[in-house]
C-alpha cells in the first residue's frame, strides 16, 4: 500500500462527520516547535474531510500575539508542505474584505496570547460577524489558549497581569466558559474551579495541554489526546465545591509519514 494511502485511511477512520467544526486545543499542541504531531494532523485532516480539498486552504490568525512576524513564519515552515497558508493580518490590514476572505479558506487556526486584546481587536475589524459567517459555512475553526478561549462565552485568562482572572463577552459560538492549560500551570484549575463554584464563570470545558475537544456546531463530539494521560473535563458547581468530570479520551495514532 502507498504509504499516503495508508496516511489517508488513517485520517478518514479518525476524523467524524462534522459539519460546523471547533477544534479547542488546551495547549501544548501547536507550539510549532517540534513540527507536525498528532494533533497538527488531525486538524489538517478535518480540513480536507469537511471542506473535500486535498490540499486545503489554511490561515493562521496572530491577533492575539499582535500578529507576531515570527509566530507566522514558524507556522508557515510547518503547514507549507501540506497545505497553502495564508494569514489574517489586522496591525498591519491587508485584506478588506474580511468575510469573503474566510469564506474562502478551509481551515481557520487562532494562535495564544491575549485573548481580551484579541476579542477587542476582531470587534473593531469586524472579524467577529465574519467567523460566525465562516462558522456557518464549515470552515473549520480551531486555536489554542487565547484562540480556543474565544469560542466560548468565556474562560480563564491571564490577559489582565499574570494572575488568572474571569472573562466573558466571548464569542459564544460555544455555550459555557473554558479554561486551557488546565495541567499545564498549576494556578489553572483550582482557580477554574473556584470561579465555578461561584459562578463568576459559568459550567464549562477543562482541556489539558496536548488535548484537544471537537465539537460540531455546539455540540462536544470528540476529545483527543496526542499521547496517553492528557485529557478533557467538565466541571460544574457542586455542593461542596466544583465537580470535575473526566471525558472519554481518544489518542490519536502517531502522523504516518508520506
Amino acid at each position: 500500500m502507498d504509504p499516503k494511502d495508508s496516511k489517508d485511511s488513517m485520517e478518514v477512520a479518525q476524523v467524524p462527520p462534522v459539519g460546523r467544526p471547533i477544534m479547542a486545543v488546551g495547549g501544548g499542541a501547536f507550539s510549532l516547535d517540534a513540527g507536525l504531531g498528532p494533533l497538527e494532523e488531525y486538524w489538517l485532516a478535518l480540513a480536507r474531510r469537511v471542506r473535500g480539498r486535498g490540499r486545503p486552504r489554511v490561515c493562521y490568525v496572530g491577533t492575539a500575539s499582535g500578529d507576531d512576524a515570527t509566530r507566522l513564519a514558524r507556522f508557515r515552515a510547518v503547514f507549507g508542505d501540506a497545505a497553502e497558508v495564508v494569514d489574517l493580518a489586522l496591525f498591519e490590514r491587508t485584506v478588506e474584505d474580511i468575510e469573503a476572505f474566510l469564506l474562502g479558506l478551509d481551515a481557520v487556526f487562532v494562535g495564544g496570547g491575549n485573548t481580551a486584546s484579541l476579542l477587542a481587536v476582531w470587534r473593531a475589524h469586524g472579524v467577529d460577524r465574519a467567523m460566525r459567517r465562516a462558522h456557518e459555512s464549515g470552515v473549520v475553526l480551531a486555536g489554542r489558549s487565547a484562540g480556543s478561549i474565544c469560542w466560548f462565552d468565556g474562560g480563564t485568562t491571564d490577559s489582565f497581569g499574570p494572575s488568572i482572572e474571569p472573562l466573558m463577552g466571548a464569542l459564544g459560538l460555544i455555550p459555557g466558559s473554558h479554561c486551557p492549560h488546565y495541567d499545564g500551570e498549576p494556578q489553572r484549575r483550582p482557580r477554574y474551579h473556584d470561579l465555578v463554584q461561584r459562578r463568576v464563570l459559568p459550567a464549562g470545558l477543562a482541556v489539558d495541554d496536548h488535548a484537544a475537544a471537537l465539537f460540531d456546531g455546539s455540540e462536544l463530539v470528540r476529545v483527543v489526546a496526542a499521547h496517553p494521560g492528557p485529557a478533557a473535563y467538565r466541571v460544574e458547581p457542586g455542593v461542596d465545591g466544583a465537580v470535575e468530570t473526566r471525558l472519554p479520551v481518544d489518542v490519536l495514532a502517531p502522523a504516518v509519514e508520506s
